[in-house]
């Protein structure tokens, strides 16, 4: 099965829902997604002072194209901030995070089967 189809819409419709891990500060949007392989479109959002060190660093079976909307967070293992404007697109695992943020972050994320 793949993502469902869908006309424009206004993704206000769907709610923010609490990301896994530890932080009720880190949540999710999720536009469309496979329920068979688990890859989706989403918008991530950090709230201010959110931290995913808890999660640790994350690899995935899949790819995963980032593109921050607005704010900035840091990668912790890298020691570097990314801010808006900026975009990643990582392969299945490659490794990334755990993340920190003081202003907040905002990021729209397509993922997808290798």
């Amino acid at each position: 099965m793949a993502k469902p189809e869908y006309e424009f819409f206004p993704v206000k419709r769907v709610d923010f829902t609490v990301c896994a891990g530890d932080d009720p500060k880190i949540t999710e949007r999720i536009l469309s997604r496979d329920p068979e392989t688990g890859v989706a479109t989403r918008i991530l959002r950090y709230e201010p002072g959110a931290d995913s060190t808890s999660n640790g660093v994350q690899v995935h079976d899949f790819w995963e194209e980032v593109y921050i909307l607005e704010g900035s967070f840091t990668d912790l293992e890298l020691g570097e901030t990314f801010t808006a404007g900026m975009y990643a697109c990582r392969p299945p695992g490659m490794r990334h995070g755990p993340w920190r943020t003081d202003e907040g972050v905002t990021t729209f994320e397509v993922r997808y089967s290798a």
